[in-house]
């Protein structure tokens, strides 16, 4: 037998192994980098992910029982088997930990009145870093969420269960994000950044080939690892929502930038900064966007870096490890870098000259080594296709 080398031909041989049969289908997600856009997504705001080749499968047959199982098998190759649950008894706070992903997803589905209630055997497999700010968590539900739909029968449209995935991250597991991670693992296409508007729904698949310009976008994991279920990233969230109301308007994306300093004066001191964040990081991405489709790439540079700084001074997520990740990228040449993803830890990105690929990459190592931080992982990040059925 050939070895199984991708995330969805290991997930199918770990179900064989387990169950003793061939899965009925195979489906998988991505995880994604952000390019832009970053905390503007529960703000009615713009946001301009990429899918990464980097992805979470899971194998899957149906049960008549109403049982759900769920394992998923570790970068050893050992298999962590969460407990069974009944489909129709699931609830909030019914499960713990890991699980609680998989069976959120289940919950939502049965909520929105789709046929899980039958069950299924889940067997989970990728290659997607765990805590670096990528979207994992993202990537399992959406996989999850479209295994479970094709052994429905049930045909959804991606938008929509973008936000079933979302309804069961935000109520099931309790973590209050957005709709970036869930819509970029579902719509993002090989090639090309989703330039997305949340406020409508309306997607613009830009090109995106850096290679092509003599540039990359490096990743670095600075294996801080992160988690948005604590409550700085809730409060932020709520803060937003706070001065919004104070200002009178649907969401923060309505603020003109134009009179953001006459705006600010109408807040409590401590929401200025988020609010400050907010529209300028809006402003951003539609620069951003403009330059991509006139392929200007190189000159999104400064755009990212002032992400960063805005990320790091306003809306206060940075963190020790991706600020040495930026500014350790940015000495050795780099054209623009900024932490991605909620914060608190996880992974920066950085927009590299090919030619310079090595010396950043060694900045960047040095740099952590002399603060005596964990060291990094560093990888190329390639636009890829969303998620889909693998077999």
């Amino acid at each position: 037998m050939t070895q199984a080398t991708t995330p969805a031909e290991k997930a199918a041989e770990a179900f064989e192994r387990q169950h003793g049969r061939a899965p009925e289908g195979v489906w998988s997600a991505p995880g994604r980098v952000n390019l832009i856009g970053e905390h503007t997504d529960y703000n009615d705001g713009y946001v301009l992910p990429f899918a990464l080749p980097h992805r979470i499968a899971v194998a899957a047959s149906p049960r008549t029982d109403g049982v759900m199982t769920v394992s998923t098998m570790g970068d050893d190759g050992g298999v962590q088997v969460a407990d069974p649950v009944v489909v129709a008894d699931l609830a909030p706070g019914t499960i713990k930990g890991w699980a609680a992903y998989p069976g959120g997803v289940a919950w939502a589905l049965r909520e929105q009145g789709i046929p899980v209630t039958g069950g299924a055997d889940l067997v989970i497999a990728g290659d997607v870093p765990a805590g670096a700010g990528l979207s994992s968590s993202h990537a399992l539900e959406c996989a999850v969420a479209l295994a479970l739909l094709g052994l429905a029968g049930v045909d959804a449209e991606r938008p929509d269960i973008a936000r079933w995935v979302q309804h069961s991250e935000n109520d099931f597991v309790g973590a209050p994000t957005g709709i970036l991670d869930q819509t970029a693992s579902l719509c993002c296409i090989e090639a090309h950044a989703l330039f997305y508007d949340v406020r409508s729904g309306k997607p613009e698949q830009v090109a995106f080939d850096a290679a092509a310009s003599g540039l990359e976008v490096l990743v670095i994991d600075t294996r801080a690892s992160h988690a948005l279920v604590d409550g700085g990233y809730g409060a932020r969230r709520a803060g937003c929502e706070r001065a919004a109301g104070i200002l009178g308007v649907p969401a923060l994306r309505d603020v003109d930038i134009a009179e953001l300093d006459q705006t600010l004066v109408r807040l409590p001191e401590e929401l200025r900064p988020l609010v400050r964040h907010v529209v300028t990081e809006n402003d951003r991405v539609l620069r951003t966007v403009e330059l991509l489709r006139t392929g200007r790439l190189a000159e999104v540079g400064p755009l990212l870096s002032g992400s960063h700084t805005s990320l790091r001074d306003d809306y206060r997520v940075s963190c020790l490890e991706l600020d040495v990740a930026v500014d350790s990228a940015m000495a050795a040449g780099a054209l623009g870098a900024r932490m991605v993803g909620g914060g608190f830890g996880g992974s920066a990105i950085a927009l590299v000259p090919v030619e310079r690929h090595d010396e950043v990459e060694r900045s960047v190592l040095a740099g952590f080594a002399s603060r005596s931080l964990t060291r990094p992982r560093l990888f190329t990040a390639v636009p890829s296709a969303g998620a889909g059925r693998d077999r």
